[in-house]
Parts: structure tokens; sequence; C-alpha cells
């Protein structure tokens, strides 16, 4: 896996289009952000992006670059604005709802074609779907990492954790300091690189009735970011869209 520091508009040109003409089935793009109190009332520092075909992260410097990280054309005259907005480019996200918030309020950017891997995972649990599991809990349980791969997994999240933490005595400031830090840039890739694994542990035990309702409420988490009563940090979040007693299940 490469890393790449997109923080330029001639490398931010580059990044476009190496977006273009990718496979769709499985999704090729997965993506993430980091920012201090990540939402409209706060602001995006890094946006991650593994294409998993070419098995390439790029860590694109949205602090540095702003607006011009979203309206800098490549050579097929498409920016990532485009992409980002285009229905027919399929974009995986664990948990997009706080990235969906930022992105439209900061750069007016109101995403499609988003595949949202945390509601894939309560649509394909064997039980309770009350709450909602966090990234670190699903690719723990379903990733199965073994051996070094485990222990490297959460050396790099705990490094990272104590760097922006603030119950650990980080700050989430250090997402803003640059050259970003050699700890962070891991963290931040491994935030991606292991999501095409629980998209295809997820899409192989959903069916039709399922993959259905995790469209229909992404698309509901899309329309709550334009709300204007949208509460990035309530402790409704934890809450799963499907009650425990929806379609015979026991809670």
């Amino acid at each position: 896996m490469a890393i790449t520091i997109v923080n330029s508009q001639p490398s931010v040109a580059i990044l476009v289009d190496a977006l273009q003409n990718l496979p769709i089935n499985p999704p090729s793009l997965y993506l993430d952000l980091e920012g201090i109190n990540l939402s409209r009332n706060g602001l995006i520092s890094i946006m991650q992006i593994f294409v998993q075909p070419t098995d390439q992260v790029y860590l694109l410097d949205i602090l540095i670059l702003g607006e011009n990280a979203f309206s800098t054309s490549g050579q097929s005259g498409t920016d990532l604005r485009a992409i980002l907005q285009s229905a027919n480019i399929p974009k995986v996200f664990f948990d997009v709802r706080n990235d969906a918030d930022a992105l439209f309020a900061h750069f007016g950017v109101f995403m499609a074609g988003v595949i949202d891997l945390q509601l894939m995972e309560v649509a394909a649990r064997g039980y309770s779907k009350r709450y909602l599991a966090g990234l670190g809990k699903c690719i723990e349980q379903d990733v199965q990492l073994k051996g070094e791969a485990m222990k490297q997994w959460k050396a790099t999240k705990e490094k990272g954790l104590s760097l922006f933490a603030p119950e650990r005595g980080g700050s989430y400031e250090i997402f803003n300091t640059r050259p970003i830090q050699e700890d962070i840039i891991a963290y931040c890739a491994q935030d991606v690189v292991y999501l095409p694994l629980l998209w295809d542990v997820y899409s192989k035990n959903i069916n039709g009735a399922w993959a259905a309702k995790v469209k229909e409420e992404t698309r509901a988490r899309f329309e709550m970011s334009k709300d204007a009563s949208y509460d990035p940090n309530s402790e409704d979040k934890a809450l799963s869209p499907w009650p425990p007693l929806s379609f015979g299940e026991r809670p």
C-alpha cells in the first residue's frame, strides 16, 4: 500500500484523474474525513481516499487546499466535487453522517452514490439491531485480523488516539499540524484500508429487502445533513434506525 499526501492543485489534478474509470462492483473508492469537531460546527482537516484496485491511499489536505480540493479539475475536466456528487460512482464510508454534514456546510458538497458500511453492518447482523457499532469493533469482530496484523492494527490505532483523543491526553488540533505527523498519516490510512474487507463481509450477508433499507436510510442520513436541526453530537446517534422488534427480531 502506497500513501500520497495531496496538498497542491497540481497534485489534486493528478488525484482526480486517478479516480476516473474505476470498477464499480465491488466499489473502488473508500473514504473518511478527519478534523476538529468534524461537522458544520467544526472544520475538515484531511480527507482519506483509498483506491482499492491500485492499493493507493490519498490523504487530501483540506486544511491547506480549502475549496481548491473540490474545484480543481484533472485532464478529464472533472473535479472532486463532481465525483463526490455522482450517483454513478459508488463511494464507501463508515458512518457518513458528520462527514456529509461537514462537506455540505463548508463546501456545498451534497454527496450521492454513497454506501454506508455502518448501516450495512446492522443489516447483516444476526442479533439485536438496537445499537450501531463503531468502526473499531467492526474491524475486530468481522475482519478477524490474526497475529502480527492485529498487533499492528491496534498499535497504529492507539498511537493515533494518544495524539488526538482528549481522554487520552491528546488534542484534535493535531490534525491541523503541518507537516502531518507520521503516526497521524498511518492512523488516517488505516481507517480506510480495511473498509473493502468489511464491505465484502457485509454484502454477502444482506438480502434484497435489507439492501433497499440500507439505501433508503443512507439517503435519510444525507437529508439530515441539510437540516438546520441536525445535532452532530446527539446521544441518539448511537441507536440503529431499525427498532429491535422490526421484522420479527427479538430485542
